[in-house]
């Protein structure tokens, strides 16, 4: 059994009063909507998006890419804070005992019970370089977990000169209390001295190869490199579970590539998800406007910085306001303006059969749960979920029973259950 601190909270230091809010269930629930419960949403209204863009001479590029009509859960949601205290989680992942793993940015992994015991730090991971944006990310189960007991995990490595994210698994041991047989598995290059865009969301292909996305790295000189093929930065990568490279990857042998490389033109990517059909989804936030929703498809330009949608954080252009360009993709869907996106997921539960197949993205600034109702690679209805809560929503999971489980990104970070009662 994986260790937790049994002591009273009275008598435990102050970074180990993380609460235990399972008892105060009956407290923290909130009812989002009402209705009955398993009914079907309701048919597509006005777009749940009422502010006005940033951009509001840009055009979207077909119907329905921005602002899809709004829909409705006819369901009973309530929310639980399952367990608090926790310090800016970034990365979630079930276990097969129904229990979670869980980043902290400083540094922090940690096993949370579905009844909400906060377990000590897992021991064995490397250090994480914690400024701005960086730390320890995203974390995820191998698909042979259940033999070998692999997790791999993102970090914002610090090396000399600065730091860039790098990719790293080992086994976690049977009493969840430590990682052993650490070994890095990835490295971005290059190295860069700041602290913004590591990206970084991880996820397993049907065929066992890991998907990694990256960001750019923010600052104006280093955009460019988003469409450069001899660089990581704005791209996702594809890698085989032991860090090797793909023979199919679409840049494999190319003069000047980095053979790592799935796709290029990503500003910050910091959600992926892998549909039942095996198509890669990403999410990566715009400026101001222009979060971005994508078909992660091999060897394509997805246009950052050259082709965006929104404007730039001072106010002004980007690039002019080109939002079209030949030779690269446009999002299946954006926002603007932006609700900074954290993870994602496809529903696949029982709880509600009506969101079967539906994306699920959280939101940062705008504090909620966006649901996309997804008909073949388009959206076509928007719903915002656990909008009552008020915390920035870092990641977010589907639980054994169908409930939806998320992290809030905040000094007093949450694991936190939708569910209908």
């Amino acid at each position: 059994m994986p260790f937790f601190d049994a002591r009273p909270l009275s008598r435990r230091t102050p970074r180990g009063r993380l609460v235990l809010a399972a008892s105060l269930a009956t407290l923290l629930a909130a009812c989002n909507m009402t209705g009955s419960a398993g009914a079907a949403q309701s048919g597509p209204g006005d777009p749940v998006e009422t502010r006005p863009p940033n951009a509001p001479n840009q055009t979207p590029a077909f119907e329905g890419q921005t602002r899809a009509p709004g829909v409705t859960t006819e369901a009973t949601l309530s929310h639980t804070v399952v367990a608090e205290g926790l310090s800016h989680p970034w990365g979630l992942a079930l276990l097969p005992d129904g229990n979670w793993l869980v980043t902290e940015r400083p540094g922090r992994l940690r096993i949370i019970t579905a009844d909400g015991q906060v377990g000590e730090p897992i021991a064995g991971l490397p250090a994480v370089d914690a400024r701005g944006q960086g730390g320890l990310l995203d974390v995820i189960l191998g698909p042979d977990f259940s033999s070998d007991r692999r997790i791999y995990w993102s970090y914002a490595e610090p090396r000399e000169g600065g730091n860039a994210t790098s990719v790293a698994r080992g086994v976690l041991s049977d009493d969840g209390t430590r990682v052993d047989n650490v070994e890095v598995i990835f490295r971005a290059l290059p190295t860069y001295d700041g602290d913004k865009h590591f990206g970084s969301s991880l996820a397993f292909a049907l065929d066992g190869t890991l998907f990694i996305t990256l960001g750019e790295r923010s600052d104006a000189r280093m955009r460019p490199q988003a469409q450069d093929l001899g660089s990581h930065m704005g791209k996702t990568i594809r890698i085989n579970a032991d860090g090797s490279v793909p023979e199919d990857n679409p840049f494999v042998g190319r003069e000047g590539a980095l053979p790592e490389i799935w796709s290029l033109g990503h500003r910050n990517v910091q959600g992926i998800a892998v549909a039942p059909d095996g198509q890669v989804w990403t999410v990566e936030h715009g400026t101001r406007g222009g979060d971005e929703i994508n078909l992660d498809r091999a060897g394509l330009n997805y246009g950052w910085p050259e082709v965006a949608y929104g404007i730039e954080y001072r106010g002004g252009e980007i690039n002019e306001g080109i939002t079209q360009k030949e030779g690269t993709e446009q999002p299946v869907y954006y926002w603007d303006p932006v609700i900074a996106p954290g993870g994602m997921t496809f529903y696949d539960g029982a709880m509600f059969p009506g969101w079967q197949g539906n994306l699920l993205v959280a939101g940062l600034k705008e504090r909620h749960i966006a649901r996309l109702v997804i008909e073949g690679d388009r959206v076509v209805g928007e719903e915002r979920l656990l909008t009552d809560l008020g915390d920035r929503i870092r990641d977010v999971a589907v639980g054994p029973d169908g409930a939806v489980w998320a992290i809030t990104d905040e000094d007093n970070g949450k694991l936190v259950r939708l569910f209908t009662p």
